[in-house]
């Protein structure tokens, strides 16, 4: 097949996205696909041969490590040659339009929000992983935990605060702490704070405002990281996170040897299967298709914590879903076949 792997966009997590676009490209290639790697936002402006050349263009090995700090975005839209407003770089979809299918190797709010699906999906151009509503409601936290309050999933108290810089010494003066900070629509854990003193709380909102303003502030529950992927709606085995300073955040995720990951986690059975009908709870109240990673809080008790749910997860040489994966005897490169063979037959049944 004539596949297009599409990442990067003007997203915090572009650098992530780049580091997992190399590696599925590559992966695709070795299972005998034609595949072009193309930047969503830069598009084909610093290409000099054919659409069809990219097709078969190296790759570069340098994406492939990711930069321990988030980059710059204004730095990114000066960048671009072409002065448009568009989020899709020249020759972008044309290229799209030539393949059988898009691998969407996008991370964040531009790529995982269901805009991209839902430009694609109107130009009949199949693409990986869930559709365009399910992808828009899984990455608004707030949207996302009032659909999984019902479900009998617990998910920590928490509240939406959308807010100017008038409103931070409210917000301070009210929120009961511990508390956790995060951005409604950003993942890779940009942004997130855990915040025990007034003042932590008054840096984690002026920081805020630099992603928006617009925050989910949640209960924080003490407890181990555990997160568990789902391939074809079935759930994998459990990755228990042990950061070796501080909690996931950007750095730990992406540095090596920045966290200890155990797979599969050593759990109980009785705990495992709790989380796993979890997940597979949350993926069906969401109507999410394909694959996803759900991220939990265990805590002492062993209840099994709702924080959020990934619907494009990392595929970067330390990312989660792949190590899960190898756990359930598949490979790297068979991880990124079944994605697309399930991509396709999700399309074709509307999901």
């Amino acid at each position: 097949m004539k596949i297009v792997v599409l990442y990067g966009g003007l997203s915090p997590e572009r650098n992530v996205s780049a580091s997992t676009g190399i590696m599925v490209c590559e992966a695709l290639r070795a299972k005998g696909h034609q595949a072009a790697l193309v930047d969503m936002y830069f598009g084909m402006e610093n290409w000099g041969g054919t659409a069809e050349e990219l097709f078969a263009a190296p790759l570069s090995e340098t994406g492939k490590k990711i930069s321990p700090e988030a980059p710059d975005l204004e730095q990114v839209r000066a960048s671009r040659k072409w002065k448009s407003r568009s989020l899709f770089g020249p020759g972008v979809l044309d290229l799209c339009q030539m393949a059988d299918i898009v691998f969407l190797a996008l991370h964040g709010a531009c790529g995982e929000d269901g805009r991209v699906q839902a430009a694609l999906e109107l130009m009949g151009i199949p693409y990986t992983g869930a559709g365009y509503l399910s992808s828009a409601i899984s990455m608004d936290k707030d949207m996302t935990k009032r659909m999984i309050a019902g479900t009998g999933v617990s998910t920590p108290a928490w509240k939406t605060a959308a807010y100017g810089p008038d409103d931070i010494e409210a917000l301070v003066h009210e929120t009961e702490l511990p508390c956790v900070v995060k951005p409604v629509d950003s993942g890779s854990s940009i942004g997130v704070f855990i915040v025990h003193t007034a003042e932590e709380l008054r840096h984690a909102l002026v920081e805020g405002l630099k992603l928006g303003g617009k925050a989910v502030i949640e209960q924080y529950v003490a407890g181990r990281e555990v997160q568990v992927g789902i391939l074809e709606d079935r759930s994998l085995p459990p990755i228990e996170i042990i950061p070796n300073g501080g909690f996931y955040d950007y750095e730990n995720k992406y540095q090596p040897g920045a966290a200890v990951e155990v797979c599969p986690a050593p759990l109980d059975s009785a705990t495992e299967q709790r989380l796993r009908e979890a997940t597979e709870t949350v993926y069906r109240t969401l109507g999410l298709s394909v694959y996803s990673r759900a991220d939990f809080i265990l805590s002492e008790d062993g209840t099994p914590w709702f924080l959020e749910i990934n619907t494009l997860p990392g595929m970067t040489p330390t990312s989660l879903l792949p190590q899960e994966a190898a756990a359930a005897g598949i490979s790297y490169e068979e991880l990124c076949e079944r994605i697309v063979q399930a991509s396709l037959r999700a399309r074709k049944e509307g999901k």
